[in-house]
């Protein structure tokens, strides 16, 4: 017994073209080819399949039961060439594509646009959606492969996401002329008069924070819990309280009201880069991915 045929890519994007449109003519126009060739695309995929592939009903031709068994498998395998196509054009066009980032909320105001900015300069084909949202969002989002690239925190890990883990310096922001500027690193015995901003108490980092506290026999005097640190710079600038924040938010409000020391011992902001593992990223997702991790580097621990 002879082996079936494997069917061509063609002919399954014509099939699919007449289940979307109910009629060859409407597949021919979508396929850019003509109505006799569409038909003979068809024919010859029924001979390879050996059923009959549509039924006429009102005018309409409607896909018989066995091409809708089959139709979910036709749709994914055509969707992975695409994806193929998309990938190589990438790799030849190298400065043109979309990409899709996800980032807290922060980031979309504060590091991220200046390394956009850097990054579109000699790539003039490249256009980006950029969505904040919380870090149990955009680990959906990434487990459902609908974002390239992401950055979040407080990410422990999934097998359908790829991370690169950074450890970003912390400081200790005051108003200008505050009697902190005295010192040449603040620790949590020289906050035991002040009332603190902090992350959500529900934190990995206001955790880790309270215990820096805890070691140095001190209670840390919660005044105000927010969800992101550009809110602490933005209320330690209006001279509320003082706050222990990452660096790379801190220097980005320094003429707008604030100082800051080294917070010590360091309780490190862990940001994660993320990535779907099972889609392939695009020539320009690594490129940016690279460029985003470089513009990190001055303000990671023992850098």
């Amino acid at each position: 017994m002879s082996r079936p045929r494997t069917p061509r890519i063609r002919q399954l994007e014509a099939l699919i073209a007449v289940i979307s449109n109910g009629s060859v003519t409407g597949a021919a126009a979508d396929l850019g080819i003509s109505q006799p060739a569409t038909s003979r695309l068809l024919s010859d995929l029924g001979k390879e399949f050996d059923f009959q592939l549509f039924d006429k009903r009102d005018n309409q031709l409607v896909p018989s039961q066995e091409v809708r068994l089959l139709e979910p498998d036709i749709r994914r395998v055509l969707e992975l060439m695409r994806k193929i196509s998309d990938s190589s054009a990438n790799i030849t066009k190298r400065k043109a594509g979309h990409l899709r980032i996800a980032c807290l909320p922060g980031f979309a105001t504060s590091h991220l646009p200046a390394v956009i900015s850097n990054f579109l300069k000699d790539r003039p084909g490249v256009s980006l959606t950029i969505e904040p949202d919380r870090p149990e969002r955009i680990l959906e989002w990434m487990i459902n492969e609908q974002y390239d690239f992401g950055i979040t925190d407080g990410f422990f890990g999934h097998p359908a996401v790829d991370r690169t883990d950074i450890d970003v310096r912390t400081v200790c922001i005051f108003p200008v002329g505050h009697s902190l500027n005295r010192l040449e690193k603040i620790r949590p015995r020289d906050l035991v008069q002040e009332r603190i901003i902090h992350p959500r108490k529900d934190s990995t980092f206001f955790q880790h924070l309270e215990r820096k506290f805890q070691d140095d026999h001190v209670e840390l005097q919660s005044l105000i819990e927010v969800r992101q640190f550009t809110a602490a710079c933005e209320l330690t600038c209006r001279g509320v309280g003082v706050s222990i924040v990452s660096e790379l938010d801190a220097v980005k409000y320094v003429d707008q009201g604030i100082d800051f020391r080294p917070f010590q011992p360091q309780v490190p902001h862990q940001l994660s880069l993320v990535r779907p593992v099972h889609k392939t990223p695009s020539l320009i997702t690594l490129e940016f991915m690279e460029e985003f991790e470089r513009s990190l580097s001055p303000f990671v621990v023992n850098n």
